[in-house]
């Protein structure tokens, strides 16, 4: 690993999770934030003219699955895994995600990978490549409730502290996401490509895994709390569920699918992890809650890639572009409140004297918002120039 070199950023609009510093400097020492000052920092050392842009604390993804996506970007066509870490490591470094959640789930032929016996390869796999990677590499497990032959893999992987979150989902026609069995086929044949017997052979699985879903939400809340490894709940729709996430004292709504949902959730303090490409988009692709009205309303956290590490960035100045965030707030919402939910906040997530220098580097060209810079503890992990 290259060691550290000291250096200061001057002439840079500094985002902090209190406001924007306008001409403002910030010194790195160590891997380490310094010093943040308006105007300029004096002392000798390398400097980096940031040229008016932003810089931006490094974005701190907790849901993406684009590892999955990479792993077979069509039908049949799977990549080698130690290919698309390095390369997906690159993109996100690019997108400046600093530190990532691969999304991995357990559900058995149905979404995801193929297979439980896959998925806890490829999480073991993660561990073994996760320091030759350039990005904080963690693990984000989803676990299909109906799927409770995943339990035993999720257990082992937890008392071996390779999961760092998990989240429970319920992809069953008629609540959640698909409150109608034909938006849940269309969805499955449009994106999992799933054919018409396998969609019945799937539904007629849920139906008779129903009786087992209690139990097995408790033995895995039980695992995860053995573990001390937080929990998310996934697409909830109604204030009975959220009223029992907080019983069962899981912290985290992520794409929550109506008001009433996300409402109930900011009221009783959880964090609600809303989807960039929703709010890139200006709608959800499930035809949804908008998370641009969720965040108008008060009621959103946490900013996540879901599918597109690209929307990271975009979504934060969209939300402040349209004026339902200031600047600051958009930010914090990337890094600052992903990093308080996951127990990271006193290393990363914000632009604060002493935390990790984890940086983005941001310049307006061609009307587009671009990266020019990321690094991790003060190293350059990605750079490029404007034309």
């Amino acid at each position: 690993m290259k060691e550290h070199r000291d250096f200061i950023i001057e002439n840079a609009r500094i985002v902090t999770p209190e406001g924007t510093l306008d001409g403002a400097s910030a010194s790195i020492r160590q891997g380490r934030l310094y010093k943040i000052r308006d105007g300029s920092i004096g002392n000798g050392g390398m400097r980096i003219d940031a040229g008016g842009g932003w810089l931006l604390p490094g974005f701190i993804d907790m849901h993406s699955d684009a590892l999955e996506k990479d792993l077979e970007p069509r039908p049949n066509a799977l990549f080698p895994l130690d290919i698309v870490l390095y390369e997906l490591d690159k993109k996100l470094a690019a997108c400046g995600v600093t530190t990532i959640y691969h999304s991995i789930s357990f559900a058995e032929d149905e979404i995801g990978v193929r297979s439980n016996r896959m998925a806890a390869g490829i999480i073991s796999k993660i561990r073994d490549t996760a320091e030759r990677l350039h990005v904080r590499t963690r693990v984000h497990a989803r676990f299909e409730i109906s799927d409770g032959a995943a339990i035993p893999q999720l257990e082992s992987l937890l008392e071996e502290g390779k999961i760092q979150l998990l989240s429970i989902m319920d992809h069953s026609p008629g609540q959640g996401q698909f409150r109608e069995v034909v938006s849940f086929r269309n969805y499955y044949q449009a994106v999992y490509r799933k054919t018409d017997e396998e969609l019945r052979a799937i539904i007629d699985r849920k139906r008779k895994a129903r009786r087992h879903m209690k139990s097995n939400l408790e033995r895995i809340i039980q695992s995860c709390r053995r573990s001390g490894v937080p929990m998310a709940s996934h697409d909830d729709d109604c204030r009975e569920k959220i009223e029992w996430l907080c019983e069962q004292g899981i912290g985290i709504t992520e794409f929550p699918v109506n008001m009433e949902a996300v409402r109930t959730a900011s009221e009783r303090g959880l964090f609600v992890c809303l989807g960039a490409p929703n709010i890139v988009r200006g709608n959800s692709q499930a035809r949804n809650l908008s998370a641009r009205d969720a965040i108008a309303a008060g009621c959103g956290d946490i900013i996540c890639s879901d599918y597109a590490p690209m929307s990271m960035l975009h979504a934060v100045f969209t939300l402040d572009g349209l004026g339902i965030l200031p600047l600051h707030r958009a930010v914090n919402m990337a890094s600052l409140f992903p990093a308080r939910a996951l127990g990271i906040e006193d290393e990363t997530g914000s632009l604060e004297e002493g935390k990790a220098a984890d940086l983005v580097m941001v310049r307006n060209g061609g009307g587009v918002h671009r990266i020019c810079k990321t690094c991790i503890e003060g190293r350059e992990i990605f750079a490029t120039w404007l034309k």
